[in-house]
């Protein structure tokens, strides 16, 4: 059997997902965070004061990968860490206020990436697809 990328799900999937990335970051560039960020600063203004155990839990990186965006965004000034007062061995994940400050530009990049990206297609192909791609990510998180 050969293998035609272009019937493949997961080669269309990873396709389409690095022209997102590369479409966010040619926007999300001139706020000084990178696509690798993005992911996580989601989850801090979603939330603020979070465990690394629990930014791991939500996005689905590798450990080391986490840690090595973690330093990079302590050191451009995006994140602080502190100790849990309950666990002195946890440390706690929180914004600056510089990455407050960026947090609605760089929600209007990603709203107007994903409008361009779905405006030929339907509203009920969107709620179609937005759920599937849901169900697709659930199975493969939670095997």
């Amino acid at each position: 059997m050969d293998f035609i990328k272009e019937d493949s799900a997961g080669y269309l999937i990873n396709h389409m997902a690095r022209l997102f990335a590369r479409e966010l970051q040619l926007g999300i560039a001139p706020l000084g965070i990178v696509v690798g960020q993005f992911p996580i600063l989601l989850e801090l203004w979603q939330k603020d004061g979070v465990s690394q155990k629990k930014l791991l839990e939500n996005i689905d990186v590798e450990q080391a990968t986490l840690a090595n965006t973690l330093n990079r965004m302590e050191r451009d000034g995006l994140i602080k860490r502190t100790k849990s007062q309950a666990d002195a061995r946890v440390q706690l994940i929180w914004l600056t206020d510089k990455a407050t400050a960026i947090k609605d530009q760089a929600f209007d990049v990603a709203f107007d990436v994903n409008s361009r990206a779905l405006q030929d297609i339907t509203l009920q192909e969107r709620e179609i697809f937005m759920g599937v791609m849901r169900r697709i990510i659930d199975e493969l998180r939670y095997r």
